[in-house]
């Protein structure tokens, strides 16, 4: 049997209407498990689930609001009885601004949705997770995570918070049959920063040199398959990595 078997497995994705979310929630499926593509955008995630088929179910959800976050989960528990794999992997982005120039507005927002609601939706799935004693939980974090120069100040301090909280679930955790992992993608093809990104001139400016040492533009796909491989039983023994997956730019 394969160790990326997922076959009676649920996961629960959210950002599943576009861009890794929703490879993340293609690449479960083929694996075998049934799913929960959960999205703001609820067209988004009824494309995904329609794409996929029966097994996967779209819900639509604020990964900030604490009462949405709480609908997703019971809807996912009510349907399927359990929740096996989370993806946490809904963000944004901010405008690239420099520090000075950073509204308290833009700060707000992008650290209510990229870390507060990466720690509601954690919140809300692990009693589920504790109850069965077991649980994958695959964190969606940057390369801005863990450096400095990769984004503006809200997005990288937001995606250094997902990096403490997925060292932290591993460490309490740790005993209790879940593991919590991070990736790190580096710039992938998706739709983050929208169709007219409204990126801040100077900051650009100032980062383009950093970005510009980046050795490829990586495909969804090849962000959910290490995602399936960390939530996998191939990955037992791997509890609170931070896994670049940049084709080699933070090894420069």
């Amino acid at each position: 049997m394969s160790s990326n078997n997922f076959d009676g497995k649920v996961a629960v994705i959210t950002g599943a209407g576009s861009g890794i979310g929703r490879a993340m929630a293609v690449a479960f499926a083929a694996a075998g498990a049934k799913g929960v593509a959960a999205d703001i955008d609820i067209t988004g995630a009824e494309k995904t689930a329609a794409d996929i088929g029966s097994a996967a179910l779209p819900v639509a959800v604020d990964i900030s609001d604490e009462a949405s976050v709480a609908r997703l989960v019971d809807t996912a528990v009510e349907t399927f009885g359990r929740i096996d794999v989370l993806c946490n992997n809904a963000g944004i982005m901010d405008t690239m601004a420099l520090p000075a120039d950073t509204s308290i507005e833009v700060w707000d927002r992008v650290l209510r949705i990229n870390l507060t609601g990466t720690f509601l939706v954690t919140r809300a799935v692990l009693p589920h997770m504790l109850k069965q004693a077991a649980g994958a939980i695959v964190n969606t974090a940057s390369e801005a995570g863990v450096r400095g120069g990769a984004a503006g100040i809200a997005y990288t301090a937001s995606k250094h918070g997902v990096v403490g909280i997925t060292r932290n679930v591993a460490w309490a955790h740790a005993n209790d049959g879940i593991r919590c992992n991070a990736i790190l993608p580096g710039p992938t093809l998706t739709g983050i920063a929208g169709p007219t990104p409204n990126w801040d001139a100077e900051g650009i400016t100032r980062l383009r040199p950093i970005l510009s040492l980046a050795q490829n533009i990586a495909q969804p796909e090849q962000m959910a398959d290490v995602a399936v491989f960390l939530a996998s039983d191939a990955a037992a023994f791997i509890n609170g990595a931070i896994l670049p997956v940049d084709g080699g730019w933070s090894a420069g």
